[in-house]
């Protein structure tokens, strides 16, 4: 028994708890409530602020539950992630450029076959044991942090108990001080459009496909379509993406295009101004699909194929239907997403929320990880420190990858005035692609955006290129940081590398 304060805590187990503040003991509620802390959702964010809470001494409960796609595609705990998104995506990714590394090899003096066939079936079974393998760690992490784990779906019966019914349909209730959700999102289907869920597939299938995609049609023009089409061209498949407006809508548009204009000449197809209205079995047999699309201004009728495989890439949603969460007094949009302040507070005191499902939140594993572990540590270490949601770092693992961190040139206009920015390009052919016959033509190109009136102060950079990632991390520190122009140009360049291109640059466009 301990006394703090005159106030006595009984069958306080100095094993489970690290040493920690007195104002950080009353936070815990040891007896009126099960848990401190229960996170509902087990992807990125949900795992890392549990694992973070619990670092801090709380009690901490985690519910995480798949339900199977139209498809019937499941997975482990990890989330979006590591199942179905970043981890999947870049190693399809990787894959589909060792075939053009075989070009470069060739070019380079190497000895290697010509006839060189990609095996579908042998490049899904390893990512999913390498998924598998990922599942078993996380899994570890959470027995390692004494976070107890339900395999259940949960649902709020108010705003301090957590209703979890396992997949036999078996009940119980726990309950919370703090209640997180973290409850990620799913594709969207065009459901406007009979047979859709049967006949067509999503990027929470195409990982999982036995057999090899054949000729794919993928509709939608976010970076999960471009993606899923580059990386199925590059393994030699006959890729169309069905596009309803512009390519990577919310990314600066130059970029977009080029990403765009360097996929359709190395071979995916593109049908603009487009949307599909029919999906049917074929005829033809052979599991063939029959689609129809058609001209989104006058609604007529422009083409018609067959294809093996129609993915649909048209955005995602929150997954907050049938957690109860209006009914407790959670704040919803019009499309399901949670309303939640900067804090990351619902409208609910105690009832906080991370990632995909958040209105108005990067759908980013990294910036649902931060956010998550920062909620943590304001709830349990008494820290301030919010979530900034600005200048965040991406790439899009597209054929020409394209890295990103501020705003497109399209947004510093209407913030800041196109007058008052300074746009500095820089166009170049990376050395390694003097190997590569087919891209003796194409080029990288880096891109700065300042604002003249504040020291040209770097609000955006952009990078197409090979290895846009790692170009892009770097430079998102200085940015971050409050970069200018001369910061760039005072650094040396380190010679020769992609990145040397953002401190050369010399004269702004006209």
């Amino acid at each position: 028994m301990i006394k703090i304060n005159k106030i006595l805590i009984h069958s306080f187990n100095p094993q489970r708890f690290q040493i920690f503040s007195t104002m950080n003991l009353y936070q815990f509620s040891f007896q009126k409530y099960q848990y401190d802390y229960f996170v509902i959702g087990g992807g990125s964010g949900g795992q890392a602020s549990a694992k973070e809470a619990a670092s801090f001494g709380a009690r901490v409960g985690l519910a995480d539950f798949v339900k199977p796609s139209p498809q019937g595609s499941t997975w482990g705990l990890g989330g979006t992630c590591v199942n179905v998104g970043c981890v999947p995506k870049k190693m399809f990714h990787y894959a589909s450029e060792f075939g053009d590394i075989l070009e470069h090899q060739r070019n380079a003096g190497w000895e290697v076959p010509h006839n060189i066939n990609h095996n579908w079936s042998t490049l899904v079974n390893k990512v999913q044991t390498y998924i598998k393998r990922l599942n078993g760690i996380y899994m570890d992490a959470l027995k390692d942090k004494k976070v107890t784990y339900y395999n259940a779906f949960a649902s709020l019966k108010d705003k301090n108990t957590i209703q979890l019914e396992d997949i036999n349909g078996n009940k119980t209730e726990v309950t919370s001080k703090y209640i997180l959700l973290a409850l990620g999102g799913r594709p969207k289907y065009l459901d406007e459009i009979p047979n859709i869920r049967e006949l067509a597939i999503t990027s929470d299938d195409i990982f999982f496909q036995n057999t090899p995609p054949g000729k794919t049609l993928v509709v939608g023009a976010s970076y999960v379509a471009l993606e899923c089409a580059g990386f199925l061209n590059g393994l030699g498949y006959d890729v169309t993406v069905l596009v309803r407006s512009k390519v990577l809508a919310n990314f600066d548009q130059e970029f977009a295009q080029k990403v765009k204009l360097f996929m359709q000449k190395h071979g995916v197809k593109f049908i603009e101004g487009a949307v599909p209205t029919s999906i049917k079995l074929s005829e033809q047999g052979q599991d063939l699909k029959h689609v129809e699309y058609k001209n989104t201004q006058t609604g007529e009728l422009v083409g018609q194929d067959h294809f093996k495989t129609v993915l649909i890439a048209v955005g995602r949603g929150a997954q907050t239907k049938g957690v109860n969460l209006e009914q407790v007094g959670v704040q919803l949009t019009k499309d399901g997403k949670i309303v939640c302040d900067d804090s990351d507070t619902t409208a609910i005191p105690n009832i906080f929320s991370v990632g995909d499902c958040v209105e108005g939140r990067l759908e980013l594993t990294p910036t649902a990880i931060k956010a998550g572990r920062m909620l943590a540590r304001r709830l349990f270490n008494n820290q301030k420190q919010l979530m900034q949601y600005h200048n965040v770092p991406t790439t899009i693992f597209t054929p020409l990858e394209f890295g990103t961190v501020g705003l497109s040139e399209e947004q510093a206009a209407k913030k800041y005035g196109k007058d008052n920015l300074n746009i500095w390009i820089s166009t170049f052919k990376p050395m390694d692609w003097q190997y590569s016959v087919a891209k003796q033509d194409d080029r990288a190109i880096c891109k700065l955006i300042t604002v003249k009136n504040d020291n040209d102060k770097v609000i955006g950079l952009h990078y197409i290129g090979p290895q846009a990632a790692e170009v892009t991390q770097g430079f998102a520190v200085a940015i971050q940081m409050g970069a200018n122009k001369e910061d760039f140009d005072n650094t040396v360049a380190i010679h020769p590398s992609y990145a040397e291109e953002f401190v050369l640059l010399r004269t702004p466009r006209l």
